[in-house]
């Protein structure tokens, strides 16, 4: 019988999972042999002579041909006995409520990520599981080291587990599903179930099964590699934001690490030419090396870039030979900070970021942190996102107020700004300096030289606080502080009227509460009372308290 993955029973990963994640460890073995047999290799290949002290010499000098093939053979089986060990041990299950995963041989592991924690779950193809058609998902879970990582699954087999999470952690459960043999690859079909023996500690119930693929197919793998990173039926076309080559490039071209080398650059051909010593070239040479490597990295990593919006959240998709997509359900995002900086503004391009109370441990687009949600784009495009990542925050009155917070230089734009007195602490970007709250979002907006507009969803927001100094207290000023989860994303403002600090406290105090009460985005596809055939949660029910996340 063909079920989902997400059945309730326990599962095994892909069974070549523990080679892929040992990859490190047989190349490590690999350099091994190949640094003992480098003059034997550089014989064969090169023709020059060999001097000796190559262990293949040794042995055939001793006559211990046979040992040393026992030796090799002993070696491999014990490699060969820890994989299927390893592969036996690790095991998984999805319910309604948990995604637990059991692993390890000496010391037993036992981690359960929440459903209704879920911060996003992330799907990542790296190059070498790619070619055998394996892909590792990654679940994002509120609260410290709580994710959960299944490392390795069939590529189809991910896509439809992760399509099973977010359904449950949605608020529509409901009976597993049997998936639809149309709707997968012809090579990853699932198989029936095999029975295996049972592996020791892995507990009472049925023995964990794994669906394994049909058939190596190199035309599918050859056609996974060329494919689009966003299915173009997962979302409306119009919905989709890519970046194109040439912006992309331009704007790791004008980047900090850029003006760090050509100031590097120009000071060492300064000092050259004044008379300092040539070694200063040589010294150059490995900050010249992580140079192309940072550049090549951020550009490969953001290719193929694409953000749209699907039925279960935002989906970011990225890179090239390693493809990265994951996907943020609604209710998840704390923060949003669009930032642009001085080098940008020529070109009218943009950063959004974000903040999530889950990290992935994956990185994201142009190698930066995973909470980069857009690396380059233009207003435009910034439009999109805020409208994917804020969905129902898209009026033609609210549009204005991003726009303004994003370009304004300040005065009677719709925000409250600090006043004149401000620019004693703030000379240049006290005009920029200011807030307002529109159906339930926070914006805060300053910086001059590098401009950055602050949206927080008052429904997440964890507290707010209003500060004052010897020195604020002294011009009747103060500062605003917004709390919310961990991220690059900080919502302050440095200076506000003292008098509006006041306001600014209980006006964003009495709306957090109601949009709060308010509020059913974490339940985004949870279904009427009298629909038949769902479980809805009840207050009662323990997936109503919040834990960290994850027991161990």
């Amino acid at each position: 019988m063909t079920t989902t993955l997400a059945d309730g029973e326990w599962h095994r990963l892909h069974p070549a999972s523990p080679l892929l994640r040992g990859g490190i460890f047989i190349v490590a073995v690999l350099g091994f042999i190949i640094a003992n047999l480098r003059e034997r290799l550089i014989d064969v290949f090169f023709g020059v002579p060999r001097y000796g002290g190559d262990p293949i010499d040794a042995i055939l000098e001793r006559g211990a041909v046979g040992w040393a093939l026992l030796a090799v053979a002993v070696v491999l089986l014990l490699i060969l006995a820890v994989f299927y060990l390893s592969w036996r041990m690790h095991t998984f299950r999805v319910t309604a409520e948990v995604v637990e995963v059991r692993s390890g041989m000496l010391f037993r592991s036992n981690r359960r990520a929440r459903l209704d924690r879920i911060q996003g779950v992330n799907i990542v193809r790296p190059f070498i599981p790619r070619l055998i058609g394996a892909a590792k998902l990654e679940v994002s879970v509120a609260g410290q080291d709580a994710n959960v990582q299944l490392a390795y699954l069939g590529s189809a087999l991910a896509d439809q587990l992760r399509r099973d999470i977010l359904r449950l952690a949605s608020g529509l459960r409901q009976q597993a599903v049997p998936v639809p043999e149309a709707a997968l690859a012809p090579d990853v079909a699932l198989a029936p179930d095999v029975a295996l023996a049972p592996a020791a500690g892995a507990g009472l119930g049925p023995e964990p099964v794994y669906a394994p693929a049909a058939a190596f197919s190199v035309a599918d793998r050859a056609r996974d590699f060329f494919a689009p990173e966003l299915d173009p039926d997962a979302a409306p076309p119009e919905s989709v934001v890519r970046i194109p080559l040439g912006r992309l490039i331009g704007s790791v071209v004008c980047s900090g690490f850029t003006v760090f080398v050509v100031l590097a650059g120009i000071a060492l051909i300064v000092s050259v030419t004044a008379g300092g010593s040539d070694w200063l070239f040589v010294a150059f040479i490995p900050t010249l090396i992580a140079g192309v490597s940072f550049y090549f990295t951020r550009v490969t990593k953001s290719l193929r870039y694409s953000i749209a919006g699907t039925p279960d959240g935002v989906r970011v998709g990225f890179g090239l030979l390693t493809t990265s997509n994951e996907t943020l359900p609604p209710g998840r995002i704390h923060a949003i900070g669009v930032s642009q900086p001085l080098l940008w503004r020529p070109f009218g391009w943009w950063q959004v970021r974000i903040n999530t109370a889950g990290h992935s441990s994956t990185k994201g687009a142009a190698g930066e942190a995973n909470t980069t949600t857009l690396p380059v784009g233009t207003l435009a495009d910034v439009a999109r996102v805020l409208e994917l990542i804020l969905p129902g925050f898209d009026s033609a009155e609210q549009q204005t107020l991003i726009e303004r917070g994003l370009r304004s230089k300040g005065g009677d734009d719709g925000f409250t700004n600090a006043p004149r007195r401000a620019a004693w602490l703030h000379p240049f970007s006290w005009r920029r300096t200011g807030y307002t709250v529109s159906d339930g979002i926070a914006l805060l907006r300053r910086g001059v030289i590098a401009r950055e507009l602050v949206l927080v969803p008052l429904a997440r927001l964890q507290s707010v606080a209003i500060s004052q100094g010897p020195v604020t207290r002294m011009l009747r000023l103060g500062s605003a502080r917004l709390h919310t989860v961990a991220g690059p994303v900080s919502a302050y403002l440095g200076v506000v009227d003292a008098a509006e600090a006041l306001v600014f406290f209980d006006r964003i105090a009495s709306g957090a509460v109601s949009s709060a009460q308010a509020d059913t985005s974490h339940h985004w596809n949870q279904p009427h009372q009298d629909q038949p055939n769902v479980e809805r949660p009840h207050q009662d029910h323990p997936a109503w308290y919040p834990t960290n996340g994850v027991t161990e």
